[in-house]
């Protein structure tokens, strides 16, 4: 595979071809591989040569689809406010980030300099976007019913485990009767958002009687809040 840009700080073509073998899809245009590994950093250093964040946003959309349809399908017996629970248990910066490195995406990521050695191949949010990226080539190379099977084999057995911790997803309620129980007043969340419009980002901080015992991020404001609540519930058990 000849990359249609040669940079310095890129990762060698094999990383590329065992990446796509373990994704199990062989590229009809591998470029669109190389592209879905290239973040903004990377682009920053590079005028010209594209970054895949429109591959994310595409991939983004994809990715909600397959995953509402299979719960749709999958699990007739669950209302809709079950359905959307089970969508975010397994559409989310951490759960991705965890597909990403089962995928071992960081060692292919096109990476700045700064950000590969601030530990970028490592940070959940920069290995779920360059999943999502991913999920885009595959649905602009191979088309739909190609994208499908690849999300069903990756995020479905997910789906299925988190059916059983339905009930647990509600980490913000969670965490509040935490802190009542252990004499705490009411968490309170501190959220800001970076980035276009398109592509905005939801960092939240959760306060607990004046000190920060949790973080998080996500696509939304409500996803950057249940991912702190759930670091700071877990904080909060270890107290």
């Amino acid at each position: 595979m000849t990359p249609s840009t040669t940079c310095t700080n890129a990762p060698e073509a094999p990383d590329l071809d065992d990446l796509a073998a373990r994704l199990g899809y062989d590229f009809a245009d591998p470029s669109l591989l190389r592209r879905a590994m290239a973040h903004r950093s990377w682009v920053s250093e590079n005028p010209g040569a594209p970054s895949n964040e429109r591959l994310e946003f595409l991939g983004d959309a994809v990715l909600g689809w397959v995953v509402a349809d299979i719960a749709f399908r999958q699990f007739t017996e669950l209302p809709e406010g079950a359905l959307t629970d089970l969508r975010k248990s397994v559409v989310n910066a951490a759960a991705l980030a965890e597909v990403a490195e089962e995928l071992g995406i960081g060692t292919s990521l096109l990476l700045g300099k700064g950000e590969d050695a601030a530990g970028g191949r490592e940070k959940p949010s920069i290995l779920s976007d360059a999943l999502e990226a991913v999920l885009g080539a595959v649905y602009v190379d191979g088309g739909t019913a190609v994208a499908y099977t690849l999300i069903e084999r990756l995020v479905g057995p997910r789906l299925a485990a988190a059916v059983d911790r339905l009930d647990q997803l509600d980490h913000k309620s969670s965490l509040q009767e935490a802190a009542a129980r252990n004499g705490f007043g009411a968490p309170e969340y501190v959220v800001r958002a970076e980035g276009p419009d398109h592509a905005k980002k939801f960092f939240a901080t959760v306060v607990l009687d004046g000190r920060i015992i949790g973080e998080g991020e996500g696509r939304s404001k409500k996803a950057a809040e249940q991912m702190a609540a759930s670091e700071a519930f877990l904080q909060l058990a270890d107290a």
